[in-house]
């Protein structure tokens, strides 16, 4: 029996929360779950996923959010505590930069990054945003994104919808000066425990030292690091 606080539109949202986190669902499941009208029911749902407390799928169910899990956790963002420890260990097997990017709207942002020492590096600050129109990264949050996002890059974007269907094919995207002259990366796709993209974590640095081919000499190690943010999350 669910308890009522006599604040209307928390009841609702919290009813919205249940109704997700039993099985992912889209509107029309949401509405017959909870009651709630049609308009009514996306506005809150919309709401929720705009503070990560609901997170929507490429299929376009809503389920729970990565905010969920970082309050329950004390404010610790659990993707942070498994890039610590994971993306140290890819910079020294590759002994090239590595980014970790989360997709906000139509810009990916770079939330942890592991530097070599010395050398030629391809830096990205903490905080940087991007635009997800060109690179490694983008390719990878664009191809695992729910279709209307797709769109909207893919009206923009230096690559098409064939390049998306290969790297989901394939698991991996790559890219050779598309962001900056100069620049190749390979990226790959780090799930959560349900299976859904929350990030794409990134091996970048200069096209004469990395290659024109940085997926067949980093694919391997990239998705395996990307394995292990997931076997963290």
């Amino acid at each position: 029996m669910r308890q009522h606080s006599g604040i209307g539109v928390l009841d609702k949202a919290v009813g919205v929360l249940r109704a997700t986190a039993a099985e992912p669902c889209g509107l029309a499941e949401l509405c017959q779950r909870t009651g709630l009208p049609r308009a009514t029911a996306h506005r809150l749902a919309v709401g929720l996923e705009v503070h990560g407390l609901l997170y929507r799928g490429s299929d376009g169910r809503w389920r729970p959010g990565p905010a969920l899990a970082e309050l329950s956790a004390g404010g610790v963002d659990p993707l942070l505590e498994a890039a610590a420890a994971v993306l140290p260990r890819l910079r020294d097997i590759t002994g090239e930069s590595v980014q970790l990017y989360r997709r906000d709207g139509m810009q990916r942002v770079c939330v942890a990054t592991a530097e070599p020492a010395s050398g030629l590096r391809d830096t990205v600050p903490v905080g940087t945003r991007l635009p997800m129109i060109a690179g490694s990264g983008a390719k990878v949050l664009a191809a695992w994104a729910e279709p209307g996002v797709q769109r909207a890059v893919l009206a923009e974007a230096t690559f098409g919808e064939r390049v998306l269907l290969d790297v989901r094919r394939r698991g991996w995207a790559q890219s050779v000066a598309e962001r900056e002259t100069g620049v190749a990366s390979v990226s790959a796709p780090v799930r959560d425990g349900s299976g859904q993209v929350v990030a794409a974590v990134s091996v970048s640095g200069p096209v004469e030292r990395i290659g024109r081919r940085p997926g067949v000499r980093w694919a391997a190690d990239l998705l395996a690091a990307a394995e292990a943010l997931q076997h963290r999350l």
